[in-house]
């Protein structure tokens, strides 16, 4: 086992433990051993955090326990940063969450190895609005802006201010797995850049080669036929629909608690969400890779994921004049069948 994953283990242990003083000491200790502060944020926090999630989909960890070691992640970063305090040589980037993206730390993770490599960074955190994000922007003129987007379900907002942003002149790199593994929805929304990593995004914005895309993004033609602006509008009603639907079709349902019909109907609107975020885009593995995900997570909860499939197939009963929509929940329903 190498060094560094006997580090990984022995920080989340802290983490998961909720010792936050422990993990902090942990860190600074590291440090003032000789570890560089990106390789500690990069190569400690970041991976330890993966895991957290991993923890949390396999049912091994509560959503309180992830929750409370993120928040000790956060203040490790802090500590980080502080007992570094990076002077800025460079010019000015701004670093933000897209609307309605409260997954924060690999973004802020991002802004400290720019500060780390001499960048003014302004770090705006979660949930940033995009009207705000334009005024700050006018405000302190910088030369990019970082968007940080961990689930597509926020990529209408994502496209939003990225359109937004390059309006004022301000180029706008993508990062997050919710622009796609490869950065494609970052591609086909028009960003002048995507990196994978948050060293990469800082290699990229070093040698200046914003946009880095060797062919401008795709125009979303598609949103002419305006079925993701209709399902999101008649939204709640096709929602109630197959609430409504489903104890006739799923007669155990019928026995269920308030707490698991509530548990139900939350499911669903996540359903909807992707199905709203792959209507958007037009991308039908956005929502077959959240399909089987979702029941990947049910298996490991010892949850049977039939309800998916039965679920997929009710909403693509509602929506009768919808035709894309109808494509992606078979395609989706074929992916639950076979998870």
């Amino acid at each position: 086992m190498s060094v560094v994953v006997d580090v990984v283990d022995e920080y989340l242990e802290r983490v998961g433990s909720a010792d936050e003083f422990g993990a902090i000491d942990f860190v600074l200790g590291l440090l003032d051993e000789g570890m560089p502060a990106e390789s500690l944020l990069l190569d400690v926090i970041a991976p330890a955090q993966r895991r957290v999630g991993e923890l949390w989909a396999a049912g091994t960890w509560s959503v309180a326990r992830e929750h409370g070691a993120t928040a000790i992640s956060e203040r490790a970063v802090a500590a980080i940063t502080t007992a570094v305090r990076p002077r800025p040589t460079r010019s000015r980037i701004t670093v933000a969450c897209t609307d309605g993206e409260y997954h924060a730390l690999p973004t802020r993770l991002l802004a400290e190895v720019l500060r780390l490599r001499g960048w003014y960074v302004d770090f705006l955190g979660a949930n940033v609005p995009g009207p705000h994000l334009i005024t700050h922007l006018h405000q302190t003129g910088p030369d990019a802006v970082a968007i940080g987007c961990a689930l597509p379900t926020r990529l209408p907002r994502a496209h939003a201010t990225m359109t937004a942003c390059q309006a004022v002149g301000i180029p706008v790199l993508a990062g997050g797995p919710g622009f796609g593994a490869d950065g494609c929805f970052a591609l086909k929304l028009g960003a002048d850049g995507w990196a994978p990593t948050a060293d990469a995004a800082a290699d990229l914005l070093e040698e200046g080669r914003l946009p880095s895309f060797p062919t401008p993004g795709a125009t979303l033609a598609h949103l002419a036929d305006e079925e993701y602006t209709l399902f999101t509008k008649r939204r709640g009603e096709i929602l109630a629909g197959v609430m409504a639907e489903l104890p006739r079709r799923f007669p155990p349902m019928r026995d269920y608690t308030q707490a698991q019909i509530d548990h139900t109907a939350d499911d669903l609107a996540h359903v909807a969400d992707f199905l709203s975020a792959a209507l958007y885009i037009d991308d039908t593995r956005l929502f077959t890779d959240f399909v089987t995900w979702t029941c990947d997570l049910l298996h490991a909860r010892g949850v049977p994921s039939r309800s998916v499939a039965l679920a997929l197939r009710l909403l693509h009963d509602e929506l009768h004049d919808f035709p894309r929509a109808r494509h992606l929940l078979a395609e989706g329903t074929l992916a639950a069948d076979g998870a």
